[in-house]
């Protein structure tokens, strides 16, 4: 039970770090003070990180959906 409470902090961690650095490559592309090829460098970094980020939401979304049961949580409205 630690191990994965450990893996989910860690996995929280490694999401805020890419966020992180994810926006600071969207302000430095939108100054537009960079070359071409350093623009593309970073933009090619934020693709990485937008992706790594969506795959960690995606797993948070599964794990909610696992935890709430296959009815996504919601309670039937009792009979009138």
């Amino acid at each position: 039970m630690v191990a994965r409470k450990e893996d989910a902090t860690d996995d929280v961690a490694r999401f805020e770090q890419a966020l992180g650095e994810l926006e600071q490559i969207v302000g430095k592309l939108e100054r537009g003070e960079l070359k071409l090829e350093e623009s593309l460098q970073l933009f090619e970094r934020g693709v990485e990180l937008t992706r790594q980020c969506r795959k960690s939401l995606d797993t948070a979304e599964l794990k909610v959906k696992q935890l709430l049961g296959d009815d996504g949580g919601r309670a039937e409205e009792p009979p009138a």
